[in-house]
């Protein structure tokens, strides 16, 4: 259990940050900006929720992606260094790709077949939840340059669960606008 008594340390100050296990790293470390943004998307999914109260089960599954999120945020603040740790590191595993995958299935099984790209628009739950993709996506983008980067891992896991978040806020967007039924659509060239 996380216990935070003092939530100032002042070790911050010089531009670093503590990882989990390892050395200190810059503030804009790329790992770090991963987390970074995986928080951020964490906070979207918050703010989307304020809208979901009474969407039951996609509050409900929002609920348990936050928890998913930190996560996902502890994985990558601990990195695989290939050397033993006194404890066993928090880690993203496959059945939470598998949920992810069956709550996605389970919301587009309501949703008509898109003929058009959608904006991110609608009800403030659906924008709120685009904004949140969009995050997930620049996490996705900065993990998997992280992964290509030499000395640092990131697990199959890890890309493939925050990958498949991406897909899942983005049917959820469109569940969250009365089921796709308030979508606005993109016309191309509307205002040449």
């Amino acid at each position: 259990m996380v216990r935070l008594n003092k939530i100032y340390t002042r070790t911050g100050d010089n531009g670093t940050t503590g990882l989990v296990a390892g050395p200190r790293r810059s503030k804009s470390d790329l790992r770090v900006e991963a987390y970074g943004s995986i928080d951020e998307a964490n906070a979207f999914v918050g703010l989307a929720r304020q809208h979901t109260k009474d969407m039951g089960e996609l509050d409900s599954m929002l609920m348990r992606i936050q928890n998913d999120l930190f996560d996902l945020g502890a994985d990558l603040a601990t990195p695989d260094t290939g050397e033993a740790l006194a404890y066993e590191p928090l880690r993203i595993v496959a059945a939470q790709i598998a949920r992810l995958e069956g709550e996605i299935d389970r919301l587009n099984a309501e949703l008509e077949p898109l003929r058009s790209f959608v904006l991110p628009a609608g009800s403030a739950a659906s924008a709120t939840l685009h904004a949140a993709r969009t995050v997930a996506r620049r996490a996705e983008r900065q993990m998997v340059a992280l992964a290509g980067t030499e000395g640092e891992a990131v697990s199959r896991e890890a890309i493939a669960y925050i990958n498949r978040l991406s897909d899942f806020l983005f049917v959820a967007a469109r569940w969250a606008n009365d089921k796709g039924r308030s979508d606005v659509l993109w016309i191309p060239g509307k205002n040449r």
